[in-house]
């Protein structure tokens, strides 16, 4: 792909960075389509804030071809800050100043024509819900309030890619959708979204496609139904009205009961319609009747601990 491409936001090729005889990134390539979410996965000290730092010019990278926003980072690094916006794992939010006052900072740190900044700042604290609170200082807003005024802070520049450094740490589920919601509508806008998290569901929910870091490389890539196919671990588990379906289910499916009692065989499938087709069709056909059914697909949490070989909790 041309690193330079319309359609093509950030382009990446042999990423690296090391730090004394530590290589945090060993050579790492990916490309962003414009309008997109791009979600990078990994255990703890995997590379993943490096990777957001280099991007967004706040470190320089050992080598490597990247292009962010159309733009050459080693050639113009100041064109590619003036596209883009980053919200860091930390809140920017000064707490002694209203959301409004926030606001209204960073639209002079942008320096943004005075009589632009008004109505950007109104119109993003409509965006956001954050209207009625717009005149009270910031250490008295919640957990999500603070993320969205941070998000909305890094929005004041129009930016073309913004950078989600685990946006919804800390946010109680409710918030934490909330934020869901309001990047799936930037996106719907045309926004590219580059996103880190600790959150294995939030990157299944949002991204349209996930890299997997891990000791500076890239050990996985692809939509999240493509990394989910790359563990085995897929079943489906049926449950019998008396102990006599379930043998004789054990026999034909070739299954191992769970627990007699709970009258329950798991089988293992990929839990397409056709595999269910033939299993359905191969108990219909010894008169076993099904009570209950229910599928189990890999999820990425299995995913990360079969190319990791560490647990979800080591994701950040």
């Amino acid at each position: 792909m041309n690193s330079n491409s319309s359609q093509t936001a950030i382009h990446v090729a042999g990423l690296r960075k090391s730090f004394g005889d530590k290589v945090v990134l060993d050579g790492i390539g990916f490309d962003v389509p414009r309008g997109t979410i791009f979600s990078l996965l990994g255990p703890n000290g995997a590379g993943k804030t490096i990777t957001v730092q280099i991007l967004s010019t706040l470190i320089g990278s050992d080598g490597g071809e990247l292009w962010v926003a159309g733009r050459d980072l080693a050639v113009d690094p100041d064109g590619v800050r003036a596209a883009i916006g980053v919200t860091g794992q930390y809140s920017a939010v000064d707490n002694l100043l209203t959301g409004e006052e926030n606001l209204r900072l960073m639209g002079d740190l942008y320096h943004l024509d005075k009589r632009r900044v008004r109505p950007r700042v109104a119109e993003l604290l409509d965006q956001f819900d954050l209207m009625e609170a717009a005149r009270k200082p910031a250490a008295t807003y919640s957990g999500g309030m603070r993320r969205r005024l941070d998000l909305a802070m890094t929005l004041i520049g129009d930016p073309e890619i913004i950078f989600l450094d685990e946006p919804t740490t800390g946010l109680d589920p409710r918030s934490r959708r909330a934020m869901w919601e309001i990047i799936r509508r930037l996106v719907a806008d045309g926004v590219t979204i580059f996103l880190t998290t600790q959150y294995l569901e939030e990157a299944d929910q949002l991204a349209d496609r996930i890299a997997l870091l891990d000791h500076g490389r890239f050990v996985a890539e692809g939509t999240a139904d493509e990394l989910k196919r790359l563990v085995p671990g897929g079943h489906v588990r049926l449950k019998f009205a008396d102990a006599h379906g379930l043998q004789a289910a054990a026999r034909v499916l070739g299954g191992v009961p769970q627990a007699e009692d709970e009258l329950t065989l798991q089988v293992p499938s990929d839990g397409d319609v056709k595999s269910l087709r033939l299993l359905l069709g191969a108990l219909d056909a010894e008169s076993v009747e099904v009570v209950d059914l229910s599928i189990h697909k890999p999820d990425l949490d299995d995913v990360f601990l079969s190319l990791t070989g560490r647990p979800k909790e080591d994701v950040r």
